[in-house]
């Protein structure tokens, strides 16, 4: 089963940025089994324990949501590739004014059960 993890800042409230996902998932094609959980804390129980480093650190740079997919049909990696898809597309949503930057990044666990940051 796949798992990554995208963070990201965006102005927009927890609430805005999930009414834009189901349109963010169609226009990048997203299997509907992918299953996406959206948390505006690092400090969510739900967090694997050995993520919680990353997800500190992000924080401290300012990104204040953590995107969590899971695909029970690919890799780690390929469900990094959704949700760097998802992510593009989210900054090119209503959720961004224009000129406005978008931070961010994805993690997913690589082969030697350590977590990799995706390009």
């Amino acid at each position: 089963m796949g798992q990554a993890y995208g963070f990201f800042s965006c102005n927009a409230t927890k609430d805005m940025i999930e009414a834009q996902l189901p349109a963010i998932r169609k226009l990048t094609q997203t299997p509907s089994d992918l299953e996406l959980w959206l948390t505006e804390s690092i400090d969510n129980p739900e967090l694997p324990e050995d993520l919680l480093p990353i997800a500190q650190e992000a924080a401290g740079e300012g990104l204040r949501y953590v995107l969590q997919a899971t695909y029970s049909k690919a890799t780690n990696e390929k469900t990094a590739d959704y949700l760097v898809n998802l992510l593009n597309q989210t900054y090119q949503s209503p959720l961004y004014q224009e000129g406005e930057t978008f931070e961010g990044g994805i993690v997913y666990k690589g082969d030697n059960n350590k977590y990799v940051f995706r390009d």
